[in-house]
């Protein structure tokens, strides 16, 4: 059966991610059949509303996406198949194909949500960032088709690429940077994991409720195409509005090296488990993450694309033979023993040289991948 399986059931167009043993990770494929739907509806008047959820390995719903296929990236990067040039050309244009698109567009983020999910999820339009100086400042939405991210109380969703020595993509830099305050900082260098409520604090999610409604939910979009989409909820105030102070002044910082040396000097348990976090994480992507961040904090969801197909070719060619990426992968996925070889192995020994190459980029402007990107 197709990984991607896409029709139109009344007044909507559905999209169901159909490879639950792999958590409905994203294969290039799977990439493909997403975007022929988006594009084959886009212009088709009897298609009122998009929606996209994952299939569960018990059915519809409880797992979306867990993000890229990252054995296949490892597979292909060693053996240099150009798939992999292929895979994040073509992931990040139906990222910016989503955040353009001219219909409502609704997500079921039920279960698992991380990497390509978040990508497929997140590209809708936002506001413009939150003043840093007033992080509760929530600026009004610019006009667009309506917009629905549906959490649930299963609901877990994060930005983990870091563990594999990778940087939060998929215009990761771009949507986080838009989170209040310094959250985006925080979320991306740690990866930290969110359930539903707390993606609605994020700014990550626009309604919450409960998984036994999402069938009929589903359903109901067939007979009433868009005026089924749930109204916007204010965010709840949880775990991530108390800690705000606290994430706001330490994510700030300039540096990482001056955020873990600010943690490790707390006394609260917070701290110590996020220090604990950062420690475990790629100390090279770390500081290439945070560059990220607040480079896009001041870009188009264009720009930080194109920003991150450079540094995610940069992740995979820039260093032969002593990649992070490929590392983390190995231990995480391949070999499974969690003891990655991380170089330099401390947050302390890069060096911005280091750094900088990832946001050089190594095509021409008139020949880069995404040059095609409004």
């Amino acid at each position: 059966m197709s990984e991607v399986i896409a029709q139109r059931v009344g007044r909507a167009g559905c999209i169901t991610l159909n490879r639950p043993k792999a958590l409905n990770a994203l294969s290039l494929q799977m990439i493909r059949d997403i975007t022929s739907a988006l594009l084959a509806w886009q212009d088709d008047d009897r298609v009122e509303v998009v929606l996209l959820r994952g299939q569960g390995k018990e059915g519809p719903f409880g797992a979306f996406c867990a993000g890229g296929d990252i054995r296949f990236f490892h597979r292909v990067a060693l053996a240099g198949q150009p798939e992999l040039e292929d895979f994040f050309t073509e992931e990040y244009t139906l990222n910016h194909l989503v955040h353009g698109y001219r219909k409502p567009y609704v997500t079921f983020l039920d279960g698992i949500v991380m990497g390509g999910g978040m990508g497929l999820s997140q590209a809708v339009a936002r506001p413009e960032p939150a003043g840093i100086d007033h992080p509760n400042d929530r600026p009004t939405l610019h006009a667009q088709a309506p917009r629905s991210r549906i959490v649930t109380e299963r609901t877990k969703m994060a930005m983990p690429e870091t563990n594999i020595g990778l940087f939060p993509d998929v215009g990761g830099g771009w949507f986080l940077s838009r989170c209040p305050g310094r959250l985006g900082e925080y979320l991306a260098l740690t990866g930290e994991l969110l359930d539903g409520a707390e993606a609605l604090e994020a700014g990550l999610a626009d309604a919450m409720l409960p998984a036994a409604d999402l069938p009929a939910l589903w359903d109901r979009f067939a007979t009433q195409g868009a005026e089924a989409v749930p109204p916007r909820q204010l965010a709840p105030s949880g775990k991530l509005t108390a800690l705000r102070p606290e994430i706001d002044r330490v994510f700030a910082l300039p540096t990482v090296r001056d955020i873990v040396q600010s943690l490790e000097g707390s006394s609260s348990d917070w701290a110590a488990h996020t220090a604990g976090l950062l420690r475990k994480r790629s100390p090279l992507m770390l500081h290439v993450t945070l560059e990220q961040v607040r480079r896009a904090r001041g870009m188009d969801l264009a720009s930080d694309l194109r920003m991150e197909r450079d540094m995610v070719r940069h992740c995979f060619h820039l260093r032969p033979g002593a990649s992070d990426t490929v590392e983390g992968i190995r231990a995480v996925a391949i070999d499974k023993d969690h003891a990655p070889r991380w170089n330099p192995a401390r947050i302390e020994d890069v060096t911005p040289e280091m750094v900088a190459p990832f946001f050089e980029s190594p095509w021409p402007l008139h020949a880069h991948p995404l040059r095609g990107l409004a």
